[in-house]
């Protein structure tokens, strides 16, 4: 989905090397400490899908309104959801935008009791799927599906001993 950012949280950034992309992540007080585990992801995820990106990625921590109101302008689905990507640009050069990541806290709450996992790993599964969208990755049919939800799987698996 291409869109104009729409991150406009408080910032919950660290200093970060200008050799690779840089990760901000946007939220309310109460998520802080999901940041530093969601931008390592973030950049482990690009560097094994996207190696060429050397620009800027938003996440974006919200509840259910406000990702309900982006879903119904941006996709016409009157709903909350889980994930949300937004291809900003190429991001191929430093400080170059390349999209924003917005994920629901409140459905993956939800979504980590009915999967039987815990809260952090359902946030990175789902900033896992909304970066692989921003590289291009999409499961409209069925083949997309498998690939991007096997490449999800490996990822998540290399994430959980690492982040």
């Amino acid at each position: 989905m291409t869109a104009r950012r729409v991150s406009g949280i408080a910032s919950a950034s660290g200093p970060q090397s200008r050799a690779g992309p840089r990760v901000f992540v946007r939220t309310a007080s109460p998520y802080r400490r999901l940041a530093p585990p969601l931008r390592r992801a973030a950049l482990a995820t690009l560097a094994r899908v996207a190696p060429h990106v050397r620009g800027d990625l938003t996440i974006v921590l919200a509840g259910d309104g406000f990702i309900r109101k982006l879903n119904r302008r941006y996709r016409r689905q009157d709903r909350a959801t889980d994930v949300l990507s937004f291809e900003i640009g190429a991001g191929c050069a430093a400080g170059e935008p390349f999209g924003d990541v917005v994920i629901s806290v409140e459905t993956a709450r939800r979504q980590a009791k009915q999967y039987d996992a815990d809260v952090r790993t359902e946030m990175l599964r789902l900033l896992v799927h909304g970066t692989l969208h921003l590289c291009g990755y999409d499961h409209k049919g069925r083949t997309e599906a498998a690939r991007m939800g096997a490449l999800t799987s490996r990822l998540l698996q290399t994430l959980q001993s690492h982040v």
